[in-house]
């Protein structure tokens, strides 16, 4: 199979938006692809790594978001650009200081080094792609995170020390990914 980058996405997008993604994709994926989807918890987010660094040359990521109620990162930016198709759900995304919220078949766009973040406000879960470009934070993902089974695991409840530990986890790690956690986005 001879897929260049950007035909993949759209087979990838194409099949989140329709909903025929797990059946197809898994074989998609396992014929292309030299690192098998793996999802890492990060306190109540879920991220299936769909495509890695590895398998674009490094060009971008590709990462399937799960993102419960209340979930999301802190205010934060890093020097790659970063995209999320909503696909289920709806987000607030905090972008420069102005606040919006992003539904289904919305796309948001952070440039590089831009402050950033955003949260699930609603009382359902939210479904976020991830693309970022060049590659990398998916490195990040698997070294902060805890590898879980499926995307949909429901998250442990983490006591104040278990959360105060993975937030000085991430603060250590995050410069080594180039992403600097702020006050304020």
């Amino acid at each position: 199979m001879n897929l260049k980058i950007w035909e993949l996405i759209s087979i990838v997008l194409s099949a989140l938006v329709t909903g025929v993604f797990w059946g197809p994709w898994v074989a998609l994926s396992r014929s292309i692809s030299t690192f098998a989807p793996e999802v890492f918890l990060a306190i109540v987010n879920r991220l299936t790594i769909l495509l890695t660094g590895k398998d674009t040359a490094g060009r971008f990521c590709l990462i399937d978001m799960y993102i419960s109620p209340g979930g999301g990162p802190p205010p934060h930016r890093h020097d790659f650009e970063e995209s999320f198709i909503i696909l289920e759900g709806e987000i607030e995304a905090t972008f420069r200081g102005l606040k919006s919220v992003a539904g289904a078949g919305e796309t948001l766009h952070i440039p590089a080094n831009a402050p950033h973040q955003f949260h699930n406000k609603s009382n359902r879960s939210a479904r976020l792609l991830c693309i970022c470009s060049p590659a990398g934070q998916e490195e990040f993902f698997a070294q902060v995170g805890v590898a879980v089974a499926t995307r949909t695991t429901a998250p442990p409840k983490l006591d104040e020390t278990a959360q105060a530990e993975f937030k000085a986890k991430a603060e250590a790690l995050a410069p080594d990914y180039q992403t600097e956690l702020l006050q304020h986005a």
